[in-house]
């Protein structure tokens, strides 16, 4: 028997996005504000944001913004990241932002292992994952993005 659909608020849908990244710098206070200063300063706005420190303490800054956006972003970014040190500024073309959203999420446990396992069984790798309060968001190729709607519209139920 299958699992009863979790009831939910809707689904956030961003196709036309490239994941950047500054990845590897020493992890410091300022890095983040360094990285998002310089792109507000360039009138660049990013639509996606999720930063980790790995067990080396360094730090990698993760972000999407649009598509035509990218090679300015990655021009505006490379001389900030080598000011902070940072090893590498990656960019994945073609990517996609899907979220789930609603009320409680936070009372309610399994949204997230239940939008992750639906992406796994439809062969959708996640490239990378930001929550909230009340949203679950993942950054997939966009090649999957119409796959990877119907896979949650199989686990969620929409109003």
């Amino acid at each position: 028997m299958a699992a009863e659909k979790i009831r939910v608020g809707g689904f956030l849908r961003y196709p036309g996005l490239c994941l950047v990244g500054v990845m590897s710098a020493p992890d410091r206070p300022g890095l983040a504000a360094a990285i998002f200063r310089t792109l507000g300063e360039e009138r660049l706005n990013a639509q996606f944001i999720v930063q980790s420190i790995d067990l080396n303490s360094d730090s990698h800054v993760q972000l999407c913004v649009a598509a035509e956006d990218c090679p300015r972003v990655l021009a505006a970014l490379q001389p900030v990241a080598e000011k902070l040190g940072a090893r590498k500024v990656m960019a994945c073309a073609k990517v996609a932002l899907i979220g789930v959203f609603g009320p409680d999420f936070r009372e309610r446990p399994g949204i997230a292992a239940r939008a992750f396992d639906a992406l796994a069984e439809a062969g959708i790798n996640i490239l990378a994952i930001s929550t909230s309060i009340s949203t679950v968001s993942c950054v997939i190729a966009e090649e999957h993005y119409e796959a990877a709607l119907q896979a949650w519209h199989s686990v969620f139920a929409l109003p």
